[in-house]
């Protein structure tokens, strides 16, 4: 009896084995078992319990050199006004309240709120405020203490274009002085 040569013997030293360019097939996510949790369908409740343990949603880096800042709006901060007196963070001072929003825990005032509910005057401490909390307050007979200013940094603009160098014609100052 005669055997029949297998005709893929010729293509085991190939590199893609005969599958013409090797770089159109066998590159997919069903060539690597699928992506994510592929397979873990209807009929697959063998695997699911491997998926439970796994977090669900994005993972990734988080810098740690974030810098996170906690606001308050002047309409909250008038509102809560005797919370923060009750905690100890505002006191009573003549006709308005001295506030000191960094032990409250917030690091910024923003402005949002009416001017008018403004009623009595502020006196507050805190790191940043926002252009239209300072003139509320201000407005309103109060003051602000802003401890530090943050300073945005100038983008440079794609479109001037830098001062070109001269080039020489080969000779150097020396030679030319002579």
């Amino acid at each position: 009896m005669k055997f029949k040569r297998k005709k893929n013997r010729r293509k085991r030293g190939s590199t893609f084995h005969g599958w013409g360019r090797g770089a159109a097939h066998h590159k997919g996510a069903g060539n690597r078992g699928g992506r994510g949790r592929a397979g873990s369908g209807k009929k697959a409740d063998q695997n699911k319990p491997s998926y439970w343990t796994e977090p669900v949603g994005k993972h990734g880096f988080n810098s740690m050199n974030r810098f996170h800042i906690t606001g308050i709006n002047i309409c909250d901060l008038v509102r809560d006004i005797d919370k923060f007196v009750a905690k100890g963070f505002a006191a009573k001072k003549g006709n308005g309240f001295e506030i000191d929003l960094g032990k409250a825990g917030y690091d910024k005032l923003l402005g949002t709120g009416d001017s008018e509910a403004l009623k009595v005057a502020l006196f507050i401490t805190v790191d940043y405020a926002s252009k239209g909390a300072v003139e509320k307050i201000k407005k309103a007979g109060g003051s602000m203490n802003v401890l530090k200013v943050k300073v945005k940094k100038e983008k440079k603009n794609k479109t001037e274009k830098k001062p070109e160098k001269k080039k020489s014609a080969g000779k150097s100052e020396d030679a030319e002085e002579e």
